[in-house]
């Protein structure tokens, strides 16, 4: 048989591969007021309940990080952010099989006044504080710099 019937023969015997976890591109907000962070717990009917985490959410497709952030923080907080600078990209693989690729971004500016629409309760905490709070495991390195003052 010649080789490439041979390799399209053993190709159509193959199973198919699962694709992996998937992959969720996210945009989150490191809204600083002084030394301080707003920080936001999920709800108790959310997975990883009562968890802390930063508000933003979920990059759309056609949208840049940015605008996904924006777009976010209109609808998590009511507010008109101007999005800052990227601090810091991270990607992590949970335990239960998802992954998630998230950037933060710096928000020093915006209109309007915070209302909480989506979470148990928002905090402002100040940067030192962080680690006293029970982080998702994806944000959990970054909060350590954060404390440590390496970041903002």
């Amino acid at each position: 048989m010649p080789y490439t019937k041979s390799v399209e023969a053993s190709q159509t015997n193959l199973k198919p591969r699962s694709a992996g976890p998937a992959l969720r591109f996210v945009a989150a907000a490191l809204i600083v007021r002084g030394n301080e962070l707003l920080i936001g717990q999920r709800r108790p009917d959310q997975p990883m309940a009562l968890q802390w985490e930063f508000p933003g959410g979920k990059i759309e497709p056609g949208e840049s990080p940015e605008e996904a952030l924006a777009r976010e923080l209109n609808e998590e907080l009511g507010i008109r952010a101007t999005i800052g600078a990227s601090v810091v990209r991270i990607r992590h693989n949970y335990r239960h099989g998802g992954a998630v690729d998230l950037q933060f971004f710096a928000v020093r500016e915006f209109t309007g006044e915070i209302e909480n629409h989506i979470y148990h309760q928002l905090r402002w905490v100040r940067l030192e504080d962080l680690p006293e709070y029970d982080f998702l495991a994806a944000d959990r390195g970054l909060i350590r710099d954060l404390a440590a003052g390496k970041l903002l």
